[in-house]
């Protein structure tokens, strides 16, 4: 039996955005963060897709491909909007970073 190489490995940045060299990778970052608490809320409200987009005010298969992952065209303030229309506050924080590399995320 042939022997198998090793797989190379490469130290992630932690933005798997960056990592695949997109421009916008914070951005990116953020809003995949944002669309994450939105499918997260819409499953623990046992909503329908259909009835989360009546509260966003989108139709449902704009929600349906925002889940699968095509949220670029939306800025991060309308994905911020459409948690605060399925019920959560929003708040920015900005802190002076005591160590490392300033970050953007989603907490």
């Amino acid at each position: 039996m042939p022997k198998r190489e090793a797989l190379k490995q490469e130290p992630s940045t932690g933005n798997v955005f960056a990592d695949l060299g997109l421009a916008d990778a914070g951005e990116h970052l953020i809003k995949a963060g944002l669309v994450v608490r939105i499918d997260r809320t819409i499953r623990q409200r046992k909503l329908t897709q259909a009835a989360a987009a009546k509260l966003m005010g989108i139709d449902q298969p704009k929600i349906s491909a925002m889940l699968a992952g095509q949220f670029r065209g939306y800025s991060v303030e309308r994905l911020m909007r459409f948690l605060v229309a399925l019920g959560h506050d929003v708040e920015i924080v900005v802190k002076r970073r005591t160590h490392g590399t300033a970050e953007l995320r989603v907490a």
